[in-house]
């Protein structure tokens, strides 16, 4: 089965990358992983308050993925998968699309706010877009659900 890989964070047009990835796999019969990544430099404290912290972080990826997981089985009758990673951002990107064989490919959203696409996209899609293992695709974060579908 080939998955779309979706990175979840805390932007709005992240929202633009799940729909676009739950409506082209439910079109092409593919699967959708959602992956959200934990950046090692927040926790640079006390042991303890740094695994406090991880577990909080953990907590708020699982609840927004819940909310995700439930609206993907709703609307387009897939059960995506979460898949959560701790270090730098383009590393486990990376590191997961190389662990994963069955992702075909990695589906991220651009910026909608006018201050370009995104470090992500920039990255990805942009400097490296060359050597990626996998297409990129980049949703416009200003795009709407009626277009998004009309483009699925």
């Amino acid at each position: 089965m080939r998955k779309f890989l979706v990175v979840m964070d805390d932007s709005p047009e992240c929202i633009n990358a799940i729909r676009f990835a739950a409506t082209r796999a439910m079109n092409t019969g593919g699967g959708v992983e959602i992956l959200a990544v934990i950046a090692p430099e927040e926790f640079q404290h006390w042991i303890g308050v740094g695994d406090l912290m991880r577990q909080e972080a953990r907590e708020k990826i699982e609840e927004k993925f819940a909310f995700f997981k439930e609206k993907m089985e709703e609307n387009e009758g897939i059960t995506p998968e979460l898949v959560v990673r701790e270090g730098e951002l383009v590393k486990e990107v990376l590191a997961q699309i190389k662990d994963d064989p069955e992702i075909g490919v990695l589906v991220l959203a651009a910026g909608a706010q006018g201050d370009g696409p995104g470090p992500l996209v920039t990255q990805l899609a942009g400097k490296m877009a060359g050597e990626m293992p996998v297409p990129v695709t980049v949703v416009p974060g200003s795009m709407t659900l009626e277009k998004i579908r009309a483009i699925c």
